[in-house]
């Protein structure tokens, strides 16, 4: 049995996670704040008696910083990775308070790391996102092209990647970073104006609403199922391969408009004004996670035929 922290483990990707590795054995510690503005549900995994919940900010190093001790007491020198994927994730909100961005993404990974670091944790997994690249760039997005954030939430993700960066060369913590393209799949958030474009569409094909397309539609999107972002993750932190301070993207090497998706779940369509501080197109270089052993196994379309056929818009069945 190994032991893990995963941080934003009620959330839409964490809770993947937490199900993942209690599902093979282990013994996982979660980190959450129940805050994220977008999700309708958390989700909580109580299968196993060797999960434990701490209700505690990122931001605040002094509690993150107790909760690693009190694991590190519980399994002494044996945390064997973090996964981190606590963050504030909507664009136009941090636009309107960059604030925000800069506590939960970029002070808080600091907090995570430097307690990484403080107690030796063998592998720390850091979400990052595609966003970093911004607009500009050669499609397929490679790892090593020049960053352009757009806006604050971007920025405050470069920012953290940077720390990242920095913890490795200087005192040697054992980093990856991984980018993830547009995520989508069960539990995704749904709730709100800015939820994320696949939860937003299927909220409102359930409500017999239109669906809104921003600006045009002719943006495009590298979408990524939430299984495949957590095998990603599994197969970083147990690799027998030295990925120490690698950033990796994670994405399909596919993508499309979002006013293709858009028509693959309805006709009644709205469009809605152009929003400042968004990329035009995603599209993932993948090669470097796929020479790991990783493959994307199922496609945003795929996934939106079957969720469609069988009603099935948003999933409630552990709630926090």
């Amino acid at each position: 049995m190994s032991t893990y922290i995963v941080t934003g483990g009620c959330g839409f990707i964490g809770s993947h996670m937490v199900d993942k590795l209690i599902s093979l054995g282990h013994r996982v510690y979660i980190i959450d704040n129940l805050s994220a503005r977008s999700n309708e549900f958390f989700y909580k995994n109580d299968s196993s008696r060797a999960v434990y919940y701490h209700l505690v900010d990122v931001s605040d190093a002094i509690a993150i910083n107790g909760v690693f001790e009190s694991v590190f007491e519980s399994e002494p020198g044996n945390i064997d990775a973090v996964f981190h994927f606590a963050a504030e994730a909507r664009i136009q909100p941090m636009i309107k308070n960059p604030k925000m961005a800069v506590d939960a993404n970029t002070i808080g990974t600091i907090n995570i790391i430097e307690a990484c670091k403080r107690f030796n944790v063998k592998t720390m997994v850091h979400s990052s996102t595609s966003s970093v690249y911004g607009n500009g760039q050669t499609m397929p997005l490679k790892e090593d092209a020049m960053r352009n954030p757009l806006n604050p939430y971007s920025i405050s993700k470069a920012c953290a990647e940077d720390f990242c960066k920095m913890y490795h060369n200087l005192w040697g913590v054992n980093v990856v970073v991984l980018r993830y393209f547009n995520v989508f799949g069960e539990r995704q958030p749904i709730k709100g104006t800015y939820a994320p474009v696949v939860g937003k569409f299927m909220r409102q094909l359930e409500n017999g609403e239109p669906l809104t397309v921003v600006g045009n539609g002719t943006q495009r999107r590298d979408f990524t199922w939430v299984g495949d972002i957590v095998e990603a993750n599994y197969i970083v932190a147990t690799s027998n391969i030295d990925l120490a301070g690698e950033v990796i993207n994670v994405g399909t090497g596919e993508n499309i408009s979002i006013l293709e998706l858009a028509k693959g779940i309805s006709d009644n369509i709205w469009f809605t004004e152009e929003r400042p501080g968004e990329a035009r197109e995603t599209l993932a270089d993948n090669s470097k996670m796929k020479s790991l052993g990783w493959r994307p196994t199922k496609t945003i379309e795929q996934w939106v035929m079957e969720n469609i056929s069988q009603k099935k818009f948003s999933t409630a069945e552990k709630i926090y």
